[in-house]
């Protein structure tokens, strides 16, 4: 369309002479590249077609006329170039070459004031022409000026939209896992109740095998030992399941959030024998007590603390540190372990999902119900080979912060 438009403008030409029809190849050439090559994309580029459409435009004016020219709008071409690129400053600035270009046709260089007398009419008509300038600038930047405001609206638009998009699949995510959990949950208590008599049943045939062995064979007073201890053992993991898919009842009391993860930490302590890891403790003093129910925070975080321990090398250490992040507690358990493979981390809240060889796949399923129940959050950062951070999000109901 410029090279169609340019030609029209060479063509209409009365004369055609050679040299302006080369000026106006370089003006199609200089105006169909500048917004393709890539050394006028930056602000300091775009300085440069302008300031050679502002010279070509002097040499076509002068050459076709001077101040008599037809031709004096092609001035306004780098005026309009700098107004949709360069900002007010730069369509000022092209604004006043663009017409000191113009009026320096009335230079005695160009015209012979003693044989040349300008009428007033004329006077009038360079004015409308340097104003004309100044109006086609105004016009443009101030058209460019809504296009970007636009462009700026609607790229907010799109960011908002995909945060939305985000927060949506999030609480898609978060349904989805409620609704497998729930459906688990119920599965695990009708498989556990069922499974709670046959196992009275072996426990008890065990003991009174134990009992009746009065032959002493060492043989089955070994398998009878083993029987109890494998039944103990199962009773326990359905005790787990009962435990999981039981309906939670919170009983919220403002509690101080320091002394609940000091008891969780004292717990791990007590209860880890042989552990060298180290636990480090960054406790914020701006959260004060808030309303959570102590005792199950009191295992989630002993969870999250066990686990970290457990991802952890020989002589490791463990950070268990909190801060207010908004109106909502924040608490970071932080290890320097083996860390997550990308395609587990989507499944470790998921029931039943384990990484460890003994492992039954319910802590942090639990640990998640629990949070959830307090009307928290959870989330995970992990890269291979350099750990692992859990946070916790806990509401503090507006009262839990010092300002």
């Amino acid at each position: 369309m410029w090279l169609a438009l340019i030609t029209a403008l060479a063509l209409a030409s009365p004369t055609r002479h050679p040299i302006e029809i080369a000026l106006f190849s370089a003006l199609a050439i200089i105006q169909v590249i500048e917004s393709r090559a890539v050394a006028f994309a930056s602000t300091e580029g775009r300085v440069i077609p302008n300031l050679l459409k502002l010279c070509i435009g002097y040499l076509l004016v002068g050459y076709t006329g001077g101040v008599t020219s037809s031709y004096y709008l092609v001035l306004a071409l780098p005026v309009i170039s700098a107004a949709a690129t360069l900002g007010v400053v730069g369509t000022i600035v092209y604004t006043l070459l663009a017409c000191c270009v113009y009026l320096s046709f009335l230079h005695p260089y160009f015209i012979d004031w003693s044989q040349w007398v300008l009428p007033q009419d004329q006077i009038r008509e360079l004015s409308l022409r340097v104003i004309f300038l100044a109006l086609i600038g105004f016009l443009a930047y101030r058209v460019a000026e809504a296009k970007g405001e636009e462009a700026r609206r609607y790229q907010e638009t799109a960011e908002q939209l995909a945060a939305a998009n985000q927060s949506l699949k999030e609480a898609e995510a978060a349904v989805s896992r409620s609704e497998r959990l729930a459906a688990l949950g119920q599965m695990s208590a009708g498989l556990a109740h069922e499974l709670r008599n046959p196992l009275g049943t072996i426990r008890a045939s065990a003991e009174m095998l134990r009992k009746s062995n009065t032959a002493g064979n060492p043989v089955a007073a070994e398998l009878a030992d083993f029987i109890a201890s494998e039944a103990d053992r199962t009773n326990s993991l359905i005790t787990r399941f009962l435990e999981f898919a039981r309906p939670l009842e919170i009983h919220a009391q403002k509690a101080d959030l320091a002394d609940v993860l000091d008891r969780a930490v004292e717990q791990f302590q007590r209860g880890v024998s042989g552990s060298r890891v180290s636990i480090y403790k960054n406790y914020s003093p701006d959260i004060l007590p808030f309303p959570i129910d102590a005792e199950l925070m009191e295992r989630v975080f002993f969870n999250l603390i066990t686990n970290a321990a457990e991802a952890s090398p020989p002589d490791g250490a463990v950070t268990v540190k909190t801060r207010p992040a908004g109106e909502n507690a924040e608490i970071s358990v932080i290890d320097r372990g083996a860390g997550i493979d990308p395609k587990d981390r989507e499944s470790i809240f998921n029931p039943f999902f384990t990484t460890k060889p003994e492992g039954v796949g319910l802590g942090l399923a639990i640990v998640s119900q629990i949070v959830d129940q307090h009307g928290g959050t959870m989330s995970v950062e992990s890269e291979l080979g350099k750990g692992s951070v859990f946070r916790v999000f806990l509401p503090m109901g507006g009262s839990g912060h010092r300002s």
